[in-house]
């Protein structure tokens, strides 16, 4: 395997750890056995992303995203990993809109906060009229 093929591929190493995890204990993993798995992935990721590109080229857009590999793998008959992938993005996007409303609520109180202290402070600060009375 090449330079430019070993950017295309996951890391083997990644590939054997996702492998381990829906086997037993005790079963082994040749290497040949890894490999295999790692060149099936990529060609399964290459297929659908090629897929999820050219609806993207038909739509004159340059960005694949979620939706796009969503689509695709419905396209191209993969509904129980589109049904994954779809549960995954809406869970994905609601987590991102929980941090941006908890940023806007932090910044707000945040902001209220320091204008509190202000006032706090402004109203202890005598000014020089009111010593001289």
């Amino acid at each position: 395997m090449d330079n430019n093929e070993q950017d295309r591929t996951l890391p083997i190493a990644n590939v054997g750890r996702i492998m381990k995890q829906i086997l037993p204990p005790s079963a082994k993993i040749s290497k040949e056995g890894k490999q295999v798995m790692q060149e099936c992935v990529t060609e399964f990721l290459s297929f659908v992303t090629s897929e999820a590109s050219d609806k993207c080229y038909k739509e004159n857009r340059k960005t694949v995203n979620g939706d796009d590999i969503f689509w695709a793998l419905g396209s191209l008959g993969f509904d129980n990993y589109a049904g994954a992938i779809g549960m995954y993005l809406h869970k994905y996007r609601q987590n991102e809109r929980e941090k941006v409303n908890q940023h806007k609520c932090d910044s707000f109180n945040e902001e209220s906060a320091t204008k509190t202290k202000g006032q706090h402070e402004n109203q202890t600060k005598t000014s020089p009229a009111d010593k001289s009375g």
